[in-house]
């Protein structure tokens, strides 16, 4: 076994690194953020007034707020479509259902902590790069309650600067779901810097991650 697959991943420095490449949250920050990805959870792009209205904040600030951060993506009315891991707009592979709207996700990790986020079950269907098998997951904000195949994997990459515009290019198309630890491994030989983690460590690092929000999730 090589040296990478074979080192363990410290999963708080990788959950820090990761809350170090967002920006930092105030509360009024963490309630704009829980409130956008509720909203898009209805599956219809989210106008300042309804995330305001969810976070207790006005249209301005919500504006203000949004505006300065990255990845944001909006419409022609400047509605929120697409926000930090989550999109009203089609984006393959990474499909999800909550209660019974059709969601995408922009990495496989994503779909791991949006559940906490959003306070629901998530049904998730993805695609193995590799062997082209159909992932298929149940995730409940704390836990997997069925995965199929038992065997999946997660590729993940620790990133090395802030998340800025260009994260889904250079952060998120390179975590995905693997139907097997031999189809990961063929895959991280050929993007370097990337590793694998087992399901369990990832639902793990997606719990760690939440900690910054856990007062209002």
């Amino acid at each position: 076994m090589s040296e990478m697959h074979a080192t363990t991943i410290d999963l708080r420095a990788l959950a820090d690194a990761l809350s170090g490449a967002l920006p930092r949250l105030d509360a009024i920050d963490q309630r704009i953020v829980i409130a956008t990805y509720r909203v898009l959870a209805h599956g219809h792009p989210a106008s300042m007034e309804e995330i305001g209205a969810g976070a207790d904040a006005t249209p301005a600030e919500v504006e203000g707020r949004l505006g300065a951060w990255p990845a944001v993506f909006r419409d022609s009315e400047g509605r929120v479509v697409g926000f930090w891991g989550l999109t009203v707009n089609e984006m393959p592979p990474h499909e999800l259902q909550v209660g019974g709207v059709k969601l995408w996700a922009w990495c496989a990790w994503d779909t791991l902590f949006l559940p906490a986020r959003l306070g629901a079950v998530l049904e998730v269907r993805s695609v193995c790069p590799i062997t082209g098998e159909t992932v298929d997951l149940r995730v409940a904000p704390d836990h997997i309650e069925s995965v199929v195949p038992d065997s999946v994997v997660v590729s993940f990459l620790s990133p090395e600067r802030r998340f800025d515009g260009d994260v889904i290019t250079s952060f998120c198309h390179f975590i995905h779901f693997f139907a097997s630890q031999r189809a990961g491994e063929q895959w991280i030989e050929r993007h370097p810097g990337t590793f694998l983690l087992s399901l369990a460590d990832a639902v793990e690092l997606a719990r760690l991650s939440n900690l910054s929000l856990a007062p209002i999730i």
